[in-house]
This record gives structure tokens, sequence and C-alpha cells, in this order.
């Protein structure tokens, strides 16, 4: 089974660079606490380090 994460929306979108909001939609988030279970992949980890006062990964599993 592929490790995985599980990542939590923990801050707005509002008023934020046009980027930062395109992360947050490229890991499937939109919404203030929303989560998503996704692959531990190094370009997730890598848009989860883009923008870490938005998110935060709050389990992983495998």
């Amino acid at each position: 089974m592929a490790k995985t994460i599980v990542v939590k929306q923990i801050g707005s979108a509002a008023r934020r660079p046009d980027i930062q909001r395109r992360t947050l939609i490229g890991l499937g988030l939109n919404k203030m606490h929303r989560t998503r279970e996704l692959e531990d992949t190094p370009s997730v980890r890598g848009m989860v380090a883009k923008i870490p006062h938005l998110v935060e990964i709050i389990e992983e599993r495998g």
C-alpha cells in the first residue's frame, strides 16, 4: 500500500496571491477545515511546503 498523508486547510485563501490559491486547488482544498488524503510524493510535499501557513499535515499513514 502506498504511503499517504492527510492534509487539512487551516487558513483562508482570501487576500492571498493567485499562486497560493491555485496550489490549494491543486491539493483538492478550497474551503476552511477541509481535509484530503493524498499520496505522499515529493510533489505533494513540495506543494504543502509552499503554503505552510494555509495547510497542516495532520496524519501520515502507511
